[in-house]
């Protein structure tokens, strides 16, 4: 059974900074991609960033520039550095890792990230 586990979320003030983290079981050579997804209240689940197993990134157009996605290939961690924080940041945040041998997706629990105005 594959595992993935974030952390790092919390209240913050709108102009703040948080850092997220998401570590997995998954053998590091299987990961095709980790990514960071969020869900607001009453919204879909939207995607914010991409990193590839080369190291490729990509961005949602409202987190550029204030996100920055990276990881940890040794540890099998993902990290989003989030600055500038805005009260529509408020969502709960998931880390989705990409088996890239059974092209299955992994999820973990969400972490709650809380951006006060």
């Amino acid at each position: 059974q594959v595992h993935v586990v974030e952390s790092g979320g919390g209240l913050v003030q709108a102009g703040g900074s948080l850092r997220l983290s998401c570590a997995t079981s998954l053998s590091s050579f299987r990961i095709k991609a980790m990514n960071w997804y969020r869900q607001a209240p009453g919204k879909q689940r939207e995607l914010v960033a991409i990193i590839s197993s080369g190291d490729s990134t990509n961005y949602a157009d409202s987190v550029k520039d204030r996100f920055t996605i990276s990881r940890d290939t040794a540890k099998n961690t993902v990290y989003l550095q989030m600055n500038s924080l805005k009260p529509e940041d408020t969502a709960v945040y998931y880390c989705n890792v990409a088996d890239g041998y059974t092209n299955s997706n992994y999820w973990g629990p969400g972490t709650q990230v809380t951006v006060s105005s």
